[in-house]
């Protein structure tokens, strides 16, 4: 019986062309395309180059510049602010509706008066706190915490392991390359990336880069800049099935280590006993938020909390479906969700199911990484996820073969 799977290998650009070429102001689709390529997906080094105040003037005498560029009351001398994400330009959420309209054309950007502004240089950046091992979320986010994230958007920095695995390809035969989305992955190692093997199986690793520390993709204005590597080796389960998706894992090896940060940091892995029935979980990625043609790509990168179904239940559940009575859940997945509007769907591949440790619930291991299921968020139908705590001795066998460390992950 055929089933359908959520492979990632997207078409879609990164943060979707369409919502990408309105806030860029290109309409038409050709003009569209050239300007998206023009504004947005300008190739770009291991780092962004950081933000650029605008020169806007306003009615009211003021300047549009970066909020941490603003000495008012905007931000704290810690560098903390409050940002409403339902303000700013004409971003389209979700259901197709735009944000309300503020007083500059982005919502990071705040309207501050002459005496006021900062030069950046002088920017008030959030304290660094010391790494204390793998796994620190970041509820609050950093640096500003958003409010009017009515869509499940997630804070800046809030999962800081988070990385988007792209892939450069030319729209045309004259246009420079630009990078179109692939799937999600999770940082285990500052050169390694766990991810699912159906998002990069048969791919040559000098065609992949990943980036970490991304949140907006649309925006290069956060406080922390983002991260790109390129991949040097692509090592894939050896008992990965490409039908039913059997051991569902696969590590990119980074060609150089990424710089940790705040908002760039490991997640740790579970033993290989550990178990998570019961859990209250999250997931996140830049995936749609609907199944099929009305879904969309999301921008800010997305997060929901699910909880971990057990095994024989997943099974039963899924033996409703079109799968069938005879259906066998394979050892290696685990399952997670089967509340109504709350589920991984496409585009999310390979971005990690994350669950609190028992003993420090403010740390976090990666439970899962997204797999397949049976449409979005449909009611009672559980999500299903590569089990990585079955999985965790061919990683650490993977990671002493390439002469890496694997107390990075250890929790």
């Amino acid at each position: 019986m055929k089933w359908t799977t959520r492979l990632t290998t997207l078409s879609a650009l990164f943060g979707a062309f369409f919502v990408a070429a309105q806030q860029q102001g290109c309409t038409d689709a050709k003009g569209g395309l050239d300007c998206l390529i023009d504004n947005v997906y300008k190739p770009s080094s291991t780092a962004s180059t950081g933000p650029v105040a605008s020169s806007t003037v306003q009615e009211d005498n003021c300047e549009c510049v970066p909020y941490y560029q603003c000495q008012n009351d905007t931000i704290t001398t810690q560098g903390i602010g409050l940002i409403d994400i339902r303000f700013g330009g004409s971003s389209p959420t979700s259901d197709g509706s735009s944000r309300l309209m503020g007083p500059c054309d982005d919502y990071l950007n705040v309207c501050c008066k002459p005496p006021d502004v900062l030069k950046p240089n002088e920017a008030i950046k959030p304290q660094p706190t010391q790494r204390t091992g793998c796994g620190r979320r970041n509820p609050d986010g950093i640096g500003f915490r958003i409010t009017g994230n009515n869509d499940n958007e997630a804070q800046f920095g809030e999962f800081p392991w988070m990385v988007a695995v792209l892939r450069e390809q030319n729209i045309t035969n004259n246009s420079a390359p630009i990078n179109v989305y692939q799937c999600g992955g999770a940082l285990i190692h500052p050169q390694v990336v766990l991810t699912a093997a159906h998002c990069v199986n048969g791919k040559e690793a000098h065609t992949l880069k990943i980036r970490a520390g991304e949140w907006d993709t649309q925006r290069r204005n956060e406080i922390l800049p983002h991260q790109d590597r390129n991949v040097s080796k692509i090592v894939v389960h050896e008992n990965f099935h490409s039908g039913a998706l059997y051991n569902n894992v696969a590590l990119m090896i980074l060609e150089t280590p990424v710089d940790i940060a705040e908002n760039v940091d490991v997640v740790c892995l579970p033993e290989t006993s550990e178990i998570f029935d019961g859990s209250r979980c999250y997931a996140s990625g830049w995936g749609k938020d609907i199944f099929g043609k009305e879904g969309r790509y999301q921008v800010i990168l997305k997060s929901i909390d699910l909880p971990v179904v057990p095994h024989d239940v997943c099974q039963t559940t899924l033996r409703t479906t079109r799968l069938g009575k005879y259906f066998i859940l394979d050892p290696s997945f685990i399952c997670a969700g089967g509340e109504p509007g709350k589920d991984t769907c496409k585009g999310d591949g390979g971005s990690p199911l994350v669950c609190p440790l028992k003993s420090d619930p403010t740390r976090y291991v990666q439970a899962g990484i997204v797999a397949w299921g049976i449409g979005c968020g449909e009611k009672r139908v559980p999500g299903v996820y590569a089990n990585v705590a079955r999985l965790r001795a061919w990683i650490d066998e993977q990671m002493v073969f390439n002469n890496l460390d694997i107390s990075t992950y250890r929790a």
